[in-house]
């Protein structure tokens, strides 16, 4: 019989691996599909859909901007749990990270590093180890 615990690992395990199959997938900006592009939203948002979570994706919204609590909101309403920044991380994980005063980021912890949309790279890229950017929230996968 499946516990809820191993529920949990197996919906943050596909979180994980589906992160993964996205790397090379274009940046776009809003992007909510592979074939068109993904944002860090599109790619939490695409995770998500595969565990059959289903959330209201926001969009619209500018690149720079924005609160960690407006963030924290549509997570906690899509099934995770926010934690502080301190907690240590599990693949399937999503970090909320500053790269920047004005900027928030959304990457996905997989065994091997963080899988995340790069603006820069034009790209949905796999970077190795810890997360490069201070880590406000993590957003765990929750029972539900």
């Amino acid at each position: 019989m499946m516990t809820s615990d191993d529920l949990e690992t197996d919906r943050s395990a596909m979180i994980a691996e589906v992160a993964l199959e996205l790397c090379g997938t274009k940046f776009r900006l809003h992007g909510r599909n592979a074939e068109h592009g993904l944002d860090c939203v599109g790619l939490a948002a695409r995770c998500l859909s595969a565990t059959d979570l289903v959330c209201d994706v926001p969009n619209g919204y500018s690149i720079r901007g924005g609160s960690a609590e407006q963030i924290s909101e549509v997570m906690i309403l899509a099934g995770f749990l926010a934690l502080p920044s301190g907690e240590p991380l599990r693949e399937g994980d999503i970090a909320l990270v500053r790269p920047s005063p004005v900027q928030w980021h959304l990457m996905v912890r997989t065994h091997c590093g963080f899988v995340h949309a790069h603006a820069g790279l034009g790209k949905v890229v796999l970077t190795p180890g810890e997360a490069q950017w201070p880590i406000e929230t993590v957003f765990r996968i929750g029972e539900y």
